[in-house]
């Protein structure tokens, strides 16, 4: 059965796309949740402006996070943590640091999951968090962690 499909739908498809699927999943899921509709020939064309919208918003997305990129990457952010004497830290700097610090830094609002870093930061001194905006669009912060 083909289904044009009117949003995302993880595993399967993109808004705009005209996809094959089981006639169950269509009409047990895609259709009564709004996420489909039937494909007809008269669909076609709905489905190409669903796909012509779909890129353009994409490229204004791509171009907003180049633009961030830059912006972050230019930053100096500073993180601030209990320490002891040996340069430890009380406890570590997490992605939830990383973006409250950022957001002080550059007024750039992230989500936690944006921030992927290779294990949670547990000394002071420098350190390079990576940032991911929008596919392929990545932003490398180098962070400095001092004692409070």
């Amino acid at each position: 059965m083909k289904v044009l499909l009117r949003s995302d739908v993880k595993g399967l498809g993109r808004r705009g796309d005209i996809v094959d699927v089981k006639p169950g999943f269509a009409r047990n899921y895609l259709l009564p949740t709004g996420a489909g509709l039937l494909a007809t020939t008269a669909t076609e064309t709905q489905a190409t402006a669903m796909r012509r919208a779909r890129d353009l918003r994409e490229a204004q997305d791509r171009k907003a996070a180049e633009a961030q990129r830059e912006v972050i990457q230019a930053a100096a952010v500073k993180v601030s943590a209990r320490a002891g004497s040996n340069g430890r830290l009380f406890g570590s700097v997490t992605e939830a640091d990383v973006v409250n610090a950022l957001r002080t830094a550059t007024g750039i609002s992230l989500a936690r999951h944006q921030v992927h870093m290779v294990e949670h930061l547990k000394e002071l001194g420098n350190a390079t968090v990576d940032v991911h905006l929008f596919d392929g669009v990545v932003a490398t912060v180098t962070l400095e962690v001092v004692a409070k």
